[in-house]
């Protein structure tokens, strides 16, 4: 007997007929999107560790202003994301997102390769680092091209990192039982595909970029984001595909907001039944959500309260009156706040191995033997690789094990995961602080304080700063997978498509917060410091980074501290809604 074909309710396949089991989504069709974002990462990672680089080196910006500059760019890639996930669920959907997205981060990178290759189009050669030289800085239509080329760049990359990620979640069904166990390692399958495209992209492209040039080095990035754009599209027909919502759910919870306000007179029921929501019957035939009332954070409650003017029969509009489960989804959005701010502390710390760690390396002897160098910006593939090796059996080996002792389907809980990563990083700046201080300690013995980078290496191996790396790289592993399951598996139905994107946002907040912190504490140290800064200036071994580090070090470690008591408030959703109840009480 032929075996009945099952349709995956609310989604379909690319041409808008009802997605198929077995047919469409799975394991299969996951494998399309996994290689997306490691071709991805392949064609953006260099760009993160070694574009200050080519900054300083190619457009003549100072260290400080560079570091910025990039900050700034890596900021708005993440940011972005979250605007481009809304726009996405509302107007177009996911997979038709990220086909955008690559286009326009293909453009991007084709823009920045032509500017690398085309001498008219950059300052004249020029060591900046050479005190007797004056080098004329990137300005006027170069300098728009350069950074129009970055911008799209960023948004064609926030819309991959929105999208994708959300989009291969979607190949599973959560009321499967095979399929649901298969997600649960959906997220670190995700990270493992970002480590492999990060090795190649740490070691092939920069070394290309830095030792057969720039325009070649952006090339491969080129032709990496081509190759994913083709992968992804070859996997289009074995999509499932949500359908497009029309609207989106953070609206709602603005429209919360808006209505708790304008009923802030108005006396809250003492009877959770009096709140209003609309009936159970016409709400399945819509496919409703429904989320029952939680005594937490009661002020939004007044969103639910209808005032006597409605009569019972009439359905009054979002911005006049929401629902209880539209009110209870905006809780818990509100109740992961917190956390979400936690890790913005993290990502600037992420921030300076990105850019200030790089530079350091350029003053080290960077010989791996006799006649190859490891690029610094190389340095970041020790800790990737060892997460190559520790995902799988983080997966396989750590999580089965602990699940015996927790009982705990993920082994250890998402915030128990963060907080370990939170942890690591501080104890990473700590390490940088200490290996900064031993360098600028041989640079003084050496008399080379005045040295410049490259020419004249330090007699110290940039292998030192492997151990800050590797120590965040384990950071890293532990904080981003726990927030992208936090988030994805509390938050509600209808925000779990943007969910994934607070992550991404965190890191943004976290990019932009280092742009701030260097400019505040180069204004604090001016007059303290003979350089007119702790960071001013391109000479570091004259500069006060290791006191920059210490400083970082001791704002992950307060920012510990604040997360240990939002951890220990937060209570996790239950899965089952008849125990929702009891959250918050």
């Amino acid at each position: 007997m032929e075996k009945k074909s099952e349709v995956i309710e609310g989604k379909v396949d690319w041409r808008g007929r009802p997605a198929i089991k077995g047919q469409h989504g799975g394991v299969s069709s996951c494998w399309f999107i996994l290689a997306t974002f490691g071709l991805e990462n392949v064609a953006s990672l260099a760009l993160a560790v070694n574009l200050i680089t080519y900054f300083t080196m190619d457009m003549h910006i100072d260290i400080a202003d560079a570091s910025n500059v990039l900050t700034n760019y890596m900021g708005t890639s993440y940011i972005v994301s979250v605007a481009i996930a809304i726009f996405a669920d509302v107007f177009i959907g996911r997979y038709k997102a990220v086909l955008l997205s690559a286009s326009i981060e293909f453009l991007g990178l084709l823009l920045l390769t032509l500017q690398a290759h085309y001498p008219t189009l950059k300052p004249p050669l020029c060591n900046l680092f050479d005190p007797t030289s004056h080098c004329l800085r990137v300005s006027g239509k170069n300098a728009a091209l350069l950074f129009i080329s970055l911008y799209l760049i960023a948004i064609g990359s926030a819309g991959n990192k929105a999208s994708l990620p959300v989009h291969c979640a979607d190949q599973f069904d959560e009321k499967d039982p095979k399929e649901a166990r298969q997600m649960s390692s959906f997220f670190n399958w995700l990270l493992l595909a970002l480590c492999v495209g990060a090795a190649i992209s740490l070691t092939l492209v920069v070394w290309v970029q830095n030792n057969r040039g720039w325009d070649k080095g952006f090339a491969i990035s080129v032709g990496a984001m081509l190759l994913a754009f083709l992968v992804f599209l070859a996997g289009v027909p074995w999509y499932r595909i949500p359908m497009v919502q029309g609207t989106n759910a953070l609206l709602e919870i603005v429209q919360v907001c808006v209505v708790a306000f304008k009923h802030r007179k108005l006396q809250l029921h003492e009877n959770r039944e009096e709140f209003y929501e609309i009936k159970r019957e016409k709400g399945s035939a819509g496919g409703e959500e429904f989320v029952s009332h939680r005594n937490l954070f009661r002020f939004l409650d007044k969103a639910a309260v209808q005032p006597s003017i409605y009569r019972d029969d009439e359905d009054p509009t979002p911005w006049e009156l929401c629902r209880v489960t539209q009110v209870e989804n905006a809780k818990t959005i509100l109740a992961m706040i917190p956390i979400f701010l936690s890790t913005i502390v993290m990502s600037t710390c992420l921030a300076q191995l990105q850019t200030f760690s790089v530079q350091q390396g350029l003053t080290m002897d960077t010989r791996i033997t006799a006649h190859f160098h490891l690029p610094p910006a190389s340095l970041p593939v020790i800790p990737v690789l060892f997460m190559i090796l520790l995902i799988p059996l983080y997966d396989c080996l750590f999580v089965p094990f602990v699940r015996r002792l927790t009982g705990l389907a993920t082994g250890i809980t998402h915030l128990q995961r963060i907080g370990v990563g939170l942890v690591l990083s501080c104890v990473s700046m700590t390490t940088a602080a200490l290996v900064e201080a031993k360098r600028k300690n041989v640079a003084n013995q050496h008399g080379l304080l005045d040295a410049v980078p490259l020419l004249q290496p330090l007699p110290i191996s940039c292998f030192w700063l492997s151990f800050q790396y590797f120590i965040f790289g384990i950071a890293d592993m532990f904080t981003y997978v726990g927030l992208l399951e936090f988030f994805y598996s509390q938050a509600p139905t209808a925000l779990k498509s943007v969910s994934t994107s607070f992550l991404w946002c965190s890191m943004s907040l976290g990019y932009f917060m280092s742009t701030i912190l260097v400019q505040v504490v180069n204004a604090a140290t001016k007059k303290s410091t003979r350089s007119g800064g702790w960071l001013e200036g391109n000479n570091l071994n004259r500069n006060h980074l290791d006191l920059f580090y210490w400083l970082l070090a001791i704002l992950s470690f307060v920012n510990f501290l604040n997360y240990l008591f939002w951890a220990k408030w937060y209570k996790y959703l239950p899965r089952d809604s008849a125990d929702q109840e009891n959250v918050g009480d």
